[in-house]
């Protein structure tokens, strides 16, 4: 099982960018899917973003294409969130999710991060 940490949140106005990192220790992180997801208050947790173990492949959420760039180096054991051009509606609390090779769901959540931009 992996522990995750995410990192990089924080304030920012409209149109900026943040780049959250989300560090992983334990073994076998290089075999897990990662996941960012969001939720902001009064609304259901939302997938952001997933790549694939070997980083070759990722999906996004409609509402964040071609501003949110989701990127892995395994040899840091870290997973990358790249959020450009923010807009209001991305103010939320950020996880970061692992599943395992052989796994359905994402088992291993970190703590979070708050990403809040301002209008």
């Amino acid at each position: 099982q992996v522990q995750l940490v995410e990192s990089g949140g924080g304030l920012v106005q409209a149109g900026g960018s943040l780049r959250l990192s989300c560090a992983a220790s334990g073994r076998a992180f290089s075999t897990y899917t990662i996941g960012w997801f969001r939720q902001a208050p009064g609304n259901v947790r939302e997938s952001v973003a997933t790549i694939s173990w070997n980083g070759i492949t990722t999906s996004y959420a409609n509402s964040v294409k071609g501003r949110f760039t989701i990127s892995r180096d395994n040899a840091k054991n870290t997973v990358y969130l790249q959020m450009n051009s923010l807009k209001a509606e991305d103010t939320a609390v950020y996880y970061c999710a692992a599943r395992s090779a052989t796994g359905f769901d994402f088992s291993a959540w970190g703590q979070g991060t708050q990403v809040t931009v301002s209008s």
